[in-house]
Parts: C-alpha cells; structure tokens; sequence
C-alpha cells in the first residue's frame, strides 16, 4: 500500500512503471518523473483506464485520489464510464469560467506596445498557462498566485515574478470589468513584498565590451546568434525592435533600416543608418535566413522571429565561461547594450541631439518643440565611428573612447558632398 513517504521517493526509471496502492488504484511513474494516480477497470466488454491526476503539490493528494477511485467503481457498477465521464467534464470546463479563457480575452483586446505584448505573451506561455490555465476563475486564490511568484523568484525571476503578479491582476480586472465578480487573488500582494530591485545602471565598458566579445567569438554557439548581439549594439536599437526585424524593412543598396512606426515605441518610423560593419553582418543574416521574412528566424522556426531569452541565454552563458576564467564580470542583458552604446558615446563627447536621434528617444521640454531635424548625416557618421570603436577594443588594439572630432567630421561631410 502506498504512503505521501514511498510517493515522494518514488524515481524515474528508463521505462514507465506501475506501482500498486488498494482497491485497484495505482500510479504510474513516467520517465519524466511526474507521478500520475490510475485505474483499470473493465465495462461493457473493454478495458480502459482512468487517469485520476497527478501526485503532487500542484495536483491531487493519494487521499483525494482514493475518494476519486470510490466515485470511479460506483460510475462502473452503474454501467458508466469514469474515463468517458472526466472527458465530458473536462469539455464542460473549457467552456467555463477558466483562467485561460479570460487570459486570451484581455490579450485580445488590451491595448499594448507591441514590445509589452511580447513580454507579456511570454510569460503568460511560459509561467502562468501551465499552473492556472486550466483552472477556474474562482478556484485560483491569493496563496496559489503568491507560490506561483515565490518559484518565479526562486530561479532569478525577480522582475518577471512581479510582472506574473501584474497580469493575473489585470486578467481579473479584465473581466470584472465587462460584467464578472469575480475576487482578484492578487490585489492583496503588494509588488514589493514578491522582490525588491533596483533601476539597472549596467553598461559595458570599452574593456568589457572587448573582454566580452573575445569571449563571445570562441564560444561554441549559432552564428546567427552571435551577430545579433553585436548588431544590437551597433545599431543601439531596443530588444523588441530587432528581435522582430523584417529583411523587407533594410535597403542593403542604402546602407538603411527602417522600423515601421507600428513596430516603434513611438509609433513613428525609424530610420538606422548602417555602419560598414553591421551591413556585412546584415547581409550574412540574410543568406543565413532560409527564406524566412525575418532578419534572424526563431532556431525551430523560421516562420517566427528569434526570442529575446535566446539572446539572453547565450550571454549568460559566455558571462559564466568569462568568470570561470577568473574575471569578475557583472552579468548584462540584451537591453544593457542599448545603454552601452548611449553611455560610451556620450563619455566620447558626442552631441546628445545625435545619440537621442539614433536612439528614437522622445525628446521632452522645450527641445521636443523646436528640434524637428533628423541629423541623419551626422548619424550615419557617429555609427560609424561607434562601429570603428567597437572592432578596435574587440581586436585589442586599445580600450581608449575616441572622442568626437569637430574638424574629423566636416572632412567627412566635405567629401559625402
């Protein structure tokens, strides 16, 4: 007979496994680990099996399971099927009330920059379907949404576990909303009481960004992948904006890519005015591309865009070797390499109207009113000079900033004319 002690120490062999309780009930022990309460039982001439649940603390206890296995035997001995009624239910379920249902509803119809829609996407895929999908809208209480937060924080999710908060929230106000009365488990779980950060201030230095790279290039992983970090930092865009990159969007003739104004954060197009190098790197992207729309395609498939954890993953993971070798080096993101290239080109004496310009920061004050220009010459420049920048602490030649030149500049502009 089984006890929650055998249960808890039961572990996954190379085959699935039974092993038997009472009264017919048994569990079955996958080769994935998930431990899964079960019934055979024979009715109107056929053997079937009834799938009672999974063992464990998201799931079913073996109490629970043996007064599910009564209801089952008394569902036979009336000549019905237990497995043919749990499907019935199940279909009545989805219908209902359930967490997913009012989750899809308010994704439909929020409306969301296109970069929070991903975000959001993501982590409700990744963190909050497989837990309360299934669940019905008033099953779900404060503890279960404040566990699910604490396992999030438990794996380093600090942000992403008050961002989960955020949306169970707005699901259930959501559908209050529009005529439901529902109680919002999460109203009453302050933000700060799941994780406290702060603000990020982490950008590379002209060192780093060489230590970094050097590293990035030796490391065994997808090409693709390792241009688009690069990328990302010549072209000092925001993670969304490439990551979601069309071919159709870069004129290699021109040298430019141009963000539709749907896919910015201030809903206005954005021009990028390519360096040398990120143009060759462009252009292996598009041989590598497979026919997919997408600048870089997602690596199972190429009808969906590359995924910002992609990126994330593969730093942290070149972060570890570097530290492996003895260096202290502060974990970054993707987005840290926007402020890098911000932070560097400031510290080189370059004009902010530039550098804000290049980045389609939303100018404030007085300047938004007056400053309409685009400087696009003198962005095309400093991209370049951003770039030469780059591949020299990469190379190792120095890790001195280059400062901005007036008198460099007119040359330039002298001999584009």
């Amino acid at each position: 007979m089984l006890t929650d002690t055998k249960l808890k120490n039961l572990k996954p062999q190379d085959k699935l496994y039974k092993v038997s309780d009472r009264d017919g009930l048994y569990v079955a022990v996958l080769t994935s680990g998930s431990v899964s309460f079960r019934y055979d039982y024979r009715i109107n001439g056929r053997r079937e099996t009834l799938v009672i649940g999974q063992y464990g603390r998201d799931g079913i206890s073996l109490a629970e399971a043996r007064e599910e296995l009564i209801n089952a035997k008394k569902l036979v001995k009336a000549g019905q099927s237990p497995a043919a009624a749990k499907r019935d239910g199940i279909k009545k379920i989805r219908g209902a009330e359930t967490f997913a249902v009012h989750t899809d509803s308010y994704m439909k119809n929020a409306t969301l920059a296109d970069s929070t829609r991903e975000l959001k996407r993501a982590i409700i895929d990744r963190d909050l379907i497989p837990s309360l999908g299934n669940k019905l809208m008033t099953e779900i209480t404060t503890a279960a949404v404040r566990d699910l937060c604490d396992k999030i924080v438990q794996r380093g999710g600090n942000a992403t576990a008050v961002r989960a908060r955020e949306i169970i929230s707005s699901v259930y106000r959501h559908a209050n909303d529009r005529g439901h009365g529902f109680y919002n488990p999460a109203a009453d779980i302050k933000p700060s009481s799941i994780a406290t950060f702060v603000d990020r201030e982490r950008y590379l230095s002209p060192e780093e960004i060489g230590v970094f790279f050097r590293a990035l290039d030796s490391f065994s992983a997808m090409g693709t992948l390792k241009m688009a970090i690069k990328l990302v930092l010549l072209t000092m865009v925001r993670k969304g904006e490439f990551t979601n990159a069309e071919l159709k969007e870069i004129s290699f003739t021109k040298g430019v890519w141009t963000i539709p104004g749907e896919r910015m954060k201030s809903g206005k197009p954005h021009s990028i005015y390519l360096s040398r190098q990120a143009l060759d790197l462009m252009v292996t992207l598009q041989m590598c591309a497979g026919g997919s729309i997408y600048l870089v395609p997602g690596r199972y498939d190429f009808n969906k865009p590359i995924s910002n954890a992609s990126l994330n993953s593969l730093i942290d993971r070149v972060v570890a070797r570097i530290n492996e070798s003895g260096y202290h080096f502060e974990r970054f993101t993707v987005h840290d390499l926007r402020r890098t290239a911000s932070t560097n080109l400031h510290e080189a004496d370059y004009p902010s109207d530039w550098i804000e310009k290049g980045q389609a920061r939303k100018q404030k004050g007085t300047r938004a009113v007056y400053n309409k220009a685009e400087y696009a010459r003198q962005r095309a420049y400093m991209l370049q000079q951003w770039a030469d920048m780059v591949d020299a602490w990469i190379a190792g030649e120095h890790t001195d900033l280059v400062l901005f030149s007036p008198s460099k500049f007119e040359k330039w502009m002298e001999s584009q004319d």
